[in-house]
């Protein structure tokens, strides 16, 4: 009777055992960056609750606080299988091809939305800690985000420009991811000046970073969105599995209101430019959310299969609901609060549809397997 090696052992169990690292699945390199859309989705559900207007209770802050939670362990989870799985012959390269990098935006954007939450939802969670934790939580995953997101936006348009060969068929609108991360920076960067040293240029000097970032990713969109539209116009529907990616127009539309909406807050003096572009976006991040929705209607009716771009769903709807919120407090306009709650109610429901529909792939394999 023949005997296996460990290493063939391994193998035929499904697994492989890196040097220098406890045994470690197969399945752990099939984790690629589009993961963390599940953790950005997850936390911007508690972040959105955190912000709703109108409807602030007891039970509402203990949910938030919770789902705040849990996107804090998906992250740590989610960070600590792809380490372990670094190894693995046959994981996932992200920089192999563009339609897998573009997705490299989406773990600064995690860690930027979970960083948000310590000072918000999960602020009683994290306080209990001690009271400088939620800020030196945030202010770390902040930085290591803005940081991260920048590099990715611009080794992912080099490679776009210099190593990848794409044509007009091959955009989509996914390719948004890289150069997004630099707006959730700028939008949530705000939180943290009131804790900056009321004296001296830290607080200013924040808010100027803030601005910039907000400047470089706006203007890196306006530049992708002509060829993602030629695309949609000239070249035919999405492939079924890219159809959800329309969603994520939303996010540069609701995260830049957002932002501008939290300048407003630390600097009063551009109110009225936050008050004008924030209304303009929102009608037309409206006006997008329509087309997409009749779109992905139009696909569910032709069978549209499940995969993780379904966490499309959740992200940038949720940055509409903080980006309506924002408005609101600036203007108390009951309109707002009515548009986050139903934008909220929505995101909400796609949360636990495809959080529900992604643990079923996870336990039966489905996602994970090639």
């Amino acid at each position: 009777m023949a005997t296996l090696t460990p290493s063939a052992a391994d193998a035929a169990a499904g697994t492989a055992r890196p040097r220098g690292l406890l045994r470690v699945p197969a399945a752990a390199g099939r984790f690629g960056p589009n993961w963390y859309a599940a953790v950005m989705g997850t936390a911007i559900v508690g972040n959105g609750a955190h912000a709703l207007p109108l409807v602030r209770s007891s039970a509402l802050d203990d949910a938030a606080a919770g789902v705040w939670l849990l996107s804090l362990l998906l992250l740590v989870a989610l960070a600590g299988t792809r380490l372990a799985a670094r190894r693995l012959p046959d994981r996932v390269r992200a920089l192999d091809a563009p339609s897998t990098a573009v997705f490299l935006g989406c773990p600064p954007m995690a860690m930027l939305a979970v960083g948000a939450g310590a000072l918000g939802a999960g602020a009683p969670l994290v306080g209990a800690v001690g009271p400088a934790a939620g800020v030196a939580l945030d202010a770390a995953l902040w930085a290591g985000g803005t940081l991260y997101g920048l590099g990715v936006a611009v080794r992912v348009l080099y490679l776009l420009l210099t190593r990848y060969r794409v044509g007009r068929g091959d955009s989509a609108p996914s390719w948004l991811l890289p150069v997004v991360a630099p707006m959730v920076s700028a939008a949530l960067g705000p939180a943290l000046i009131p804790h900056l040293p009321a004296g001296g240029q830290a607080r200013e000097t924040l808010l100027t970073l803030c601005v910039a970032l907000f400047g470089a990713s706006l203007l890196a969109v306006l530049v992708l969105l002509p060829a993602i539209w030629s695309r949609l116009v000239h070249e035919g529907p999405l492939p079924p599995v890219l159809v959800p990616t329309l969603f994520l127009v939303l996010g540069p539309l609701g995260q830049s209101v957002t932002a501008v909406t939290q300048f407003a807050a630390v600097a009063p003096t551009v109110r009225g430019f936050a008050l004008g572009y924030g209304a303009a976006v929102t009608g037309f991040a409206l006006l997008w959310l329509g087309v997409a929705g009749a779109v992905t209607v139009r696909a569910l009716r032709g069978g549209l299969p499940f995969a993780m771009t379904w966490w499309a769903y959740t992200f940038p709807v949720g940055t509409c609901v903080t980006g309506a919120a924002g408005l609101w407090r600036l203007t108390g306009l009951d309109l707002f609060a009515a548009l986050a709650l139903a934008l909220f109610a929505l995101l909400l429901t796609a949360w636990a549809v495809v959080g529900l529909r992604t643990v079923r792939g996870v336990v039966s394999g489905e996602l994970t397997a090639r």
